[in-house]
């Protein structure tokens, strides 16, 4: 039988709304700011902040560390702070041994309690036509482009790239290298002009690690809006934090960098995975996210 959350205080990015949630199963069955179903369990969310629980980049996880030290760094990076899908990348240096490391990469992950992503980086020369058609064929939810040298970009067939893009269309993700950092805003000045010019599928900044992904940028993945969102037709996984003056105006980021002391109750489809300073780690609980269709949404 399914259940209520009564008026939750939403908070999604820089706007707070305060709706009711029915829960059939682990997904939101509906959405609505007044219910009429009087036989149904009920929960007052009212003394909260709820956000949709937040997806993070992180490209460090010790993947050859003892089960110990992983399990620490799981629930320090990522359980404590509300998150309950992993996106991350490998480092791909010929496009054959692509299929093989994201096969690694998923068992020695295999252990996680929690979702997990798995995207890869090049260098920019190496971006071909051929190695985004395996890419395509692996699902892989984005590509990281690593550009030092600014030359580089005018020198990619990027008409070949949009072609070999359709229809999956992973976005193209840059990095902008050391030794390239002095020029960082040239840099990307340049990559948005021929992303927008050649309506290249991308995401025009660098993407910060260990913060929230942005709703942008999660729809550019295909995690939208299955994930980390709490709408109609989404798992229901959600962040509790104590509703109290201090947080009443700060946006999704500044709750999640400044106020986790705030954070009470981490919901992991349907499970509660952390309950005050309470964390239930539940290993091989997490699965690997294999994106159907990149940009689901329009923004």
């Amino acid at each position: 039988m399914g259940y209520i959350i009564e008026n939750a205080n939403i908070l999604k990015e820089t706007k707070l709304t305060q709706t009711s949630l029915l829960i059939e199963g682990n997904h939101i069955a509906a959405k609505q700011n007044h219910n009429n179903h009087n036989k149904l369990m009920k929960m007052n969310a009212e003394s909260f902040i709820m956000t949709p629980s937040f997806v993070l980049l992180d490209t460090k996880i010790p993947l050859n560390a003892s089960f110990q030290e992983f399990r620490k760094y799981i629930i320090d990076n990522f359980l404590l702070k509300g998150c309950t899908t992993i996106l991350t990348y490998i480092s791909i240096s010929y496009e054959n041994e692509l299929a093989e490391k994201i096969k690694e990469t998923k068992t020695a992950l295999i252990s996680s309690p929690i979702d997990f992503l798995i995207s890869v980086k090049i260098p920019l020369k190496s971006l071909t036509p051929s190695f985004i058609r395996k890419c395509k064929k692996e699902r892989v939810p984005a590509i990281f482009l690593e550009i030092d040298d600014l030359n580089e970009l005018s020198d990619i067939p990027w008409g070949w790239i949009k072609e070999a893009l359709f229809p999956y269309n992973c976005p193209l993700v840059p990095i902008i290298s050391n030794d390239l950092k002095k020029e960082a805003r040239r840099a990307l000045s340049k990559w948005k002009v021929i992303m927008e010019n050649q309506k290249i599928p991308s995401i025009l900044e660098e993407i910060r690690e260990n913060q929230p992904l942005s709703s942008l940028v999660l729809n550019k993945l295909g995690l939208l809006p299955q994930k980390a969102s709490l709408l109609h037709g989404s798992e229901v996984s959600y962040n509790l934090f104590l509703k109290v003056r201090e947080i009443m105006n700060v946006d999704e980021m500044a709750l999640f960098h400044y106020h986790c002391d705030r954070l009470v109750v981490t919901v992991n489809k349907g499970q509660v995975v952390r309950a005050g300073e309470k964390v239930l780690f539940k290993p091989g609980n997490g699965e690997y996210v294999r994106v159907r269709t990149p940009s689901y949404f329009a923004f």
